[in-house]
């Protein structure tokens, strides 16, 4: 899949073989929500972002309407992934929002900001995947945080 964020000029690159992985994965804990960290690189340009992975919390709080990432191991998984071949970082982060829609809620959008600005993130642009889940499948929504705003690819 390829989308492209025409209010700043980004691209977004992911396999639909990886968007059926995180479904699956969101579909084992439905009907509560739940996600984790988004893997991958960018263009030498750092105009495409290549989404390639995730990585799964440990410890997280979950329910219908509401989902927390804890954070217990992770910076040692992206520290293995920074070092590995090909290198992988932090590019984002992705949650379900189970039998309901694909748009951010005010909760995802302060999260979002709160990650842009903690001095731990090196990326200045993270990007927000949701996958509004059912039985029947998904649909994705990808968003990008930019300049405190978060802008969605098409």
């Amino acid at each position: 899949m390829n989308l492209t964020c025409k209010d700043i000029g980004l691209r977004l690159e992911v396999e639909n073989t990886l968007l059926e992985q995180l479904y699956n994965t969101g579909m084992k804990h439905y009907p509560n929500e739940f996600g984790g960290l988004l893997t991958g690189h960018y263009s030498e340009d750092m105009k495409t972002c290549h989404i390639t992975g995730t990585l799964l919390p440990q410890k997280y709080k979950s329910s219908r309407y509401y989902f927390e990432r804890g954070r217990e191991g992770l910076l040692e998984k992206l520290e293995k992934l920074y070092h590995a071949e090909p290198r992988s970082i932090y590019v984002g982060e992705w949650h379900t929002h189970p039998d309901g829609e694909k748009g951010p809620s005010d909760t995802d959008k302060q999260a979002m900001q709160t990650i842009s600005d903690h001095e731990e993130v090196t990326i200045s642009c993270p990007v927000l995947l949701i996958l509004a889940t059912s039985p029947r499948g998904y649909t994705p929504g990808f968003y990008v945080n930019f300049k405190n705003k978060l802008y969605e690819y098409e």
